[in-house]
Order: C-alpha cells, then structure tokens, then sequence
C-alpha cells in the first residue's frame, strides 16, 4: 500500500526534501548575517515583512502563473529563481538589495507551495490523502530542522551557506525535470473574499492574521532573538528547531482535543500557553540556555498549531462546498499578518529600546486569547455533527488548496458516492 501511494510522488517528495532544507537553511541565514553586518531593527524587521508581502503575492498571483506555464516549467522556473537570489544575496549585503531578494524568495517559495501541494493532492484520493500529507508533514519538519541545523557548517560571514543553499534549492530541480510522473491537471482559480470569511467565522479570520503578525515576527527576528542572548551558531540552530518541534509535536494533541470540545476554547488555550511561554523566554537570564531552547519548544506548542485550529473552526462553520475559498482566505490573512508581524516587532523594539520579539508576540496572543473569549460569549460552538475532523482540517491548513478546486469537488463527489447519506454539512480534505 505504502509503495503503490509513494511511486508516483517520489521524486517530488525528493525534490522538496532538497527545497525546503535549503529554505530552512536561509530563512536561519539570513537575519544572523544581517544582525551581523549591523542592520538596524527596522532593517531586520522589513526582511521579513519583505518575504511574507512576496509570498503573500505569490499565493494570488502564483496560480494565474501556473495556468499560464504548467506546473512543471513553473517550479523548475522558481527553483532556478531561488537559486540565483540566494547567491547574490552573498554577493551584495545591504539592507535596501536584501528587502528585494528576500521578497523575490517569498514569492519563489509561495509558487512552489502551490506546485508542490496540488502536485499531492491531484495524486492522492480520500483514502490516500492522509498519509501522503502526513508524510509530507513528516518531510517538512525533518528537512526544514536538518537546514537550520546547517547553519554550523560555516562562518555566516562568509559565502559558504549562502551557496549551500543556493546548491540545494538547485538540486530540487532535478527530480522534477526528469521525473515520469505527469503533472497536475491546469489549474482553476478562487478569489478569497475576506469580509465573507470573517462573516463565516471570526475568530478563525482574527486567528490566522493573529498567527501570522506572531510567527512571522518569530521567523525573522527569532535567530536574531538568540544571537543577542550570546547563543554561538550552533545554538542559534538548536533553538531555532526546539521551537519547531515543540510545534510539531504539539499539533496532534491539540487537534485530538479540539475534536472532542469547542475548538476555541483549545485556541483559547494554545494563545495562552504561547503567551506565558513568551513572557518566560523574556525573563529567563541568558546564561541559563537550556531553559531558552526548553521553554522555546513551549512556546512553539503554543503558537504554531493556532493555525491548524482556526482553520478547523472556519471549516466547522463552513458551509458544504465553501472549504476552498474559506482556505484561501484564511491564507491571505496569514500572509499580511505575517508581512506586518516583523516589522511591528522591530518597531516596538526601537521604541522600548530593548529586545522586545517575545513581548510582542506574548501582546499579540493575548488580543487573540481575550477575542476568542469575546466570541465565545456571542455565538455556540458548531453542533458536534457539522464539525469536521482536526486532521483533515490540518490537511488544508498546509495546503494551498485555492488553485485545485477542482480536485476538491472531485474529492466531495467520491465521498458522496461512497457514503450515500452523507450529511451535507460533511466536507471532504
């Protein structure tokens, strides 16, 4: 079974094993260069807003991409793109020229999210679809840690990591170039309406834009966050995947819970925890070390499976058929959340004059912690019956399911044949 679902994604998974290893390594890379060569707060902080308003674009704009040139020629196209933009990063080293390429980064890597997410949802069916994503889950952690983790290989001050990097999003060309498999059909196109999504679900609208304003902020300013508390490379690199992990291995209880109670009180739950985490992160003397890296794994079980959780409650919330442009709308909140999140951080800093990243994202998740608690005194948690499954929910939280609707609807017509009854609150991964 295992084989039979694996052969006709093999040489993507081993594509994106190569991708997403080389974006682990940059995305640790490039704000310790950048504390390095002295870049200012603001500097810092428009280094992520400059990637997640790229990536943001790239979520819109990506699937009119896709339509135009296959999803083939787009990724080997974006790999190529990437490639270059990490070499040059090394080559010119200012603030201005790095706010460009890192926002060309995040609009390479949101076009190859899309490639790769449809790529697997076109070649996997209701039967499949979970193990193939949580395989690509399992990929994604893994490989995206082993990156950050190759930080250590050399001095950030030099060349090195940036053509490690710039070797393995190369070399995720490959498997796809000479790959057998056939791509994913041309795809369809939703456009997000947010007003009508927060009319579907508040909170779920607010807690997407609420994670992404906190880990965007964390993702930029968290290396940097620890190369200020005296943590060396190595150590910069521990940190950076305790709190990776802590959120991976939080996900699943959380979403087990979640199935058994109302989802928002859990978010409920997951915002505070990431807020006392944060709080502590910020106390915690920097000489005691191994309490940052423990506690930072805490804070990461808090903050990062709030997004898994309010795309749960939209999808309970949800009418039958809404689920993909639900999805791409919570996307899109994520995205300008996470664009604005690094550069509110680094003001905030300036205008305390003192590190600041935790107490940020600690403010941040507590507007979060007292909405949802508003909300929850306004309006009944769905009926037990209309809520879908946290995993399959999971499922869509990592995939950019706006440009394959039609794979969705395909998915929703085969469960119907196969259940018969099914209720139509029911919704198909």
């Amino acid at each position: 079974m295992l084989t039979t679902v694996l052969a006709p994604i093999a040489a993507l998974l081993f594509s994106v094993s190569l991708l997403l290893m080389g974006n682990g390594l940059q995305g640790t890379l490039v704000p310790v260069r950048a504390n390095m060569e002295a870049f200012s707060s603001i500097d810092l902080g428009l280094l992520g807003t400059a990637y997640f308003l790229g990536f943001a674009f790239g979520c819109v704009h990506g699937p009119l991409l896709i339509q135009r040139s296959g999803h083939i020629r787009a990724y080997l196209a974006m790999t190529s793109l990437a490639s270059v933009v990490a070499l040059t990063q090394a080559l010119y080293v200012d603030p201005v020229s790095w706010w460009a390429l890192r926002a060309l980064t995040g609009y390479c890597f949101a076009v190859l999210y899309i490639v790769i997410e449809s790529w697997l949802n076109a070649r996997s069916d209701n039967k499949t679809r979970g193990m193939v994503f949580s395989i690509y889950t399992a990929i994604n952690l893994t490989v995206i840690t082993a990156g950050q983790m190759m930080l250590s290989l050399a001095d950030p001050r030099t060349f090195s990591l940036f053509a490690f990097t710039a070797i393995l999003v190369s070399l995720a060309a490959l498997p796809i170039a000479f790959t057998h498999s056939a791509s994913p059909e041309q795809p369809e196109f939703v456009r997000p309406r947010i007003g009508k999504l927060f009319r579907i679900s508040p909170v779920a609208a607010a807690g997407c834009f609420a994670v992404g304003l906190a880990n965007g902020a964390f993702w930029t300013l968290g290396p940097v966050f620890a190369q200020n508390e005296g943590f060396d490379i190595n150590e910069i690199a521990y940190f950076m995947s305790a709190v990776v992990l802590g959120g991976a291995l939080a996900q699943w209880p959380l979403g087990t819970l979640s199935d058994r109670m109302d989802r928002r009180l859990v978010m409920l739950g997951a915002a505070i925890m990431a807020m006392l985490a944060a709080l502590t992160l910020m106390l915690i003397p920097s000489a005691d070390k191994l309490s940052l890296v423990l506690v930072g794994a805490v804070f990461g079980a808090g903050a990062f499976p709030l997004y898994a959780l309010a795309v749960a409650h939209a999808n309970d919330c949800a009418d039958a058929g809404q689920s993909v442009e639900v999805s791409s709308g919570l996307l899109l909140l994520y995205g300008v959340g996470a664009a604005a999140g690094p550069l509110m951080a680094a003001v905030w800093r300036d205008i305390f004059s003192t590190p600041s990243l935790f107490y940020f994202t600690a403010a941040v998740h507590v507007a979060l912690a007292c909405y949802v608690a508003w909300r929850m005194s306004r309006r009944q948690a769905p009926d037990a019956d209309q809520r879908v499954h946290f995993n399959e929910a999971a499922i869509v939280a990592q995939t950019v399911l706006p440009i394959e609707p039609h794979a969705v609807s395909a998915s929703a017509a085969d469960d119907d044949t196969e259940s018969g009854a099914r209720s139509g609150v029911e919704r198909s991964s």
